[in-house]
């Protein structure tokens, strides 16, 4: 993918993650609150870019003003989830992503203790090969038929 201009439809394959944040505590364990009250969490991750911002001064190189991951916490939420450096992020919690400032996308994450996210990776494959055909097989649900299980666990 080369460089979005924000608003514009993107196409790509996205990738789905889900960050479950730490609770941050002090040095004796006990839970840190921020001046609401509310309990503080850690994602493990910085983000750089936004709307707001001027990509082509990042040390990064990225190639439009979308929210890029710039840092993982070795060990933390983020690189748990998956999440990796240079990983676009696209929506968060269904906040679109492509269109919203630096700021606003630090809130965004900042807000829930648990991030459903769908990132771009660079390396993923593209949507259509060069001919025009898509790259993977899709399957129709109508192709599979649930059949009746009594007492089985759906996890």
């Amino acid at each position: 993918m080369t460089g979005h201009t924000a608003g514009d439809p993107l196409e790509c394959f996205s990738i789905p993650l889900v960050l479950e944040k730490e609770p941050e505590v002090d040095g004796l364990g006990n839970p840190i609150s921020g001046p609401d009250g509310k309990q503080k969490y850690k994602c493990g991750f910085r983000i750089g870019g936004g709307i707001d911002q001027d990509n082509t001064r990042s040390p990064q190189g990225y190639p439009d003003k979308g929210v890029y991951v710039t840092y993982i916490h070795e060990g933390g939420p983020a690189e748990r989830c998956g999440l990796q450096i240079h990983d676009k992020i696209l929506q968060v919690n269904g906040h679109d992503f492509t269109v919203v400032t630096h700021r606003k996308a630090v809130e965004y994450i900042q807000r829930k203790p648990v991030l459903n996210m769908l990132v771009y990776r660079k390396g993923v494959p593209a949507i259509a090969s060069g001919d025009g055909q898509p790259q993977f097989q899709s399957y129709s649900q109508d192709n599979y038929s649930m059949q009746y299980q009594p007492n089985a666990r759906l996890s």
